[in-house]
């Protein structure tokens, strides 16, 4: 799971334990925005550095790379692919999860803020499993060690237009902010 770590904390940060997940990957049809490019940096639960770096690997393809204090430290060395949308006010990452994991996608919100800060937002699992009993998203209830999580099978149009409308903008939640590292900083 080692790799998958940095996936989960950085594309839905955990913060309950459990996972919103998606049949439907976002399709690689839209650059990212230039700026996401770069060295991002926090300091994580553990009171260490980590570090996150966002490079382009191929057409509408994105590269993360994760890091505690340095990469020379291998053991915390995790790297991920991503796509990315943007829809209304909203940007979008997804990223492939491993077979272990149920081999759907996981989803997150992004925004980079005016204090060049790279602030991921994950999905309230409860809110989605509300909103599944009520209709307004299709899937099922997954039971994991951590607690109940939701498998979206919803198609992605629906799922980006539930996601999009303002009644729900209660179902992101803050997860992580990174802050740029500038030249003179960087690993």
């Amino acid at each position: 799971m080692k790799v998958w770590r940095a996936l989960l904390l950085l594309s839905i940060g955990l913060l309950s334990g459990c996972l919103v997940t998606f049949k439907d990957p976002i399709p690689a049809n839209e650059p990212a925005p230039a700026h996401l490019l770069g060295q991002w940096s926090r300091v994580d639960e553990y009171g260490e550095e980590q570090f996150l770096e966002v490079t382009r690997s191929g057409s509408n393809l994105y590269r993360a790379v994760s890091y505690v204090d340095s990469k020379d430290n291998t053991d915390s060395v995790e790297d991920f692919g991503f796509t990315v949308a943007h829809h209304g006010k909203r940007w979008y990452l997804s990223a492939g999860l491993p077979k272990s994991m149920g081999g759907n996608f996981a989803l997150a919100g992004f925004e980079i803020t005016d204090k060049d800060e790279l602030v991921i937002y994950n999905l309230d699992v409860e809110h989605i499993l509300q909103d599944m009993k009520e209709g307004a998203l299709k899937g099922e209830k997954v039971d994991t060690e951590q607690g109940a999580g939701a498998l979206v099978t919803s198609p992605l149009p629906q799922v980006i237009t539930y996601l999009n409308d303002p009644a729900n903008s209660d179902v992101f939640v803050e997860a992580l902010r990174f802050s740029r590292v500038t030249p003179g900083e960087q690993q």
